[in-house]
């Protein structure tokens, strides 16, 4: 079985989604849970976690009323602004939602580097503390330093970091962000997503043997125990199919066990997200 732990659907919006700049017109376009089914059925995809790609409240209701509608949607990835007065009202919300497995900010686009490590963003992040909810953070590798104080001072939180936080991998750069990712594991609450690899590396030319050096040192950081599939569906469309990101997968898979191989397209994702 596979679970696919970090996708996403929208109806595309040229000022909602003005991240999709000129190199990826090929996702300026809707993306709904119908036309996802039939990929997921071609390659034996058993569901999937939906991440916000806006952020608001109203992203939320979008992705929870898809997931009411499919059930191959087996949670989703919020958000609330965690700086907000009213955040401890919106937790105590989406608590009552068990769709609702965890919370996102787009930290990657904030201009401030230290931003995870700000007062009134670490008080939200506090709050997360009784709900059982997961919080993923998306960040480019240049913001790691901020990641590793922001993870110590969160001991009892679930962590998970999307898309191996973004190396260079289009320059090859991986010393730094390789440094960074094992102090970042030596937190065992901390787990990582085998993700959006092939937007980081050149969109037109990259190739599997790419992507495997940095595999590998997800997996030596993280071990087989927190380590997570995700395609990063549509946003992967600019670089490549959804075929050629799973055969990424399995290919930096063949290199482990059956039961780890299990651990890492199915039962972590089962775990950390409560499926």
């Amino acid at each position: 079985m596979i679970l696919d732990t970090h996708q996403h659907f929208w109806q595309y919006n040229s000022v909602k989604h003005d991240w999709v700049d000129e190199e990826m017109t090929v996702i300026r376009r809707d993306f709904m849970p119908q036309d996802l089914k039939p990929v997921y059925d071609e390659h034996d995809i058993t569901g999937c976690i939906a991440v916000q790609a806006d952020q608001t409240l109203d992203e939320n209701t979008f992705l929870l009323n898809l997931a009411d509608e499919y059930n191959f949607i087996k949670g989703v990835i919020g958000w609330v602004n965690f700086q907000s007065d009213s955040v401890q009202q919106d937790l105590d919300y989406y608590a009552e939602m068990p769709l609702i497995k965890g919370y996102r900010h787009v930290v990657q686009a904030e201009a401030d580097p230290s931003f995870l490590l700000r007062k009134s963003f670490l008080s939200g992040i506090s709050k997360l503390k009784n709900t059982g909810a997961v919080y993923e953070i998306l960040v480019f590798a240049h913001q790691l330093p901020a990641v590793l104080e922001f993870v110590k001072l969160f001991p009892e939180q679930q962590f998970v970091i999307d898309h191996i936080a973004k190396p260079n991998i289009k320059e090859g750069y991986i010393d730094s962000w390789a440094l960074l990712i094992r102090a970042i594991a030596s937190y065992e609450n901390v787990s990582c997503k085998v993700s959006g690899m092939i937007t980081e590396a050149d969109y037109k030319t990259w190739k599997t043997i790419d992507l495997m050096p940095y595999m590998n040192v997800v997996f030596e950081a993280f071990g087989p125990d927190r380590i997570v599939y995700g395609s990063d569906w549509p946003v992967c469309l600019v670089a490549g199919s959804y075929s050629q990101v799973l055969n990424a997968a399995k290919a930096f898979a063949g290199q482990l066990s059956k039961d780890e191989r299990e651990l890492f397209f199915y039962k972590n994702a089962q775990r950390i997200y409560t499926i």
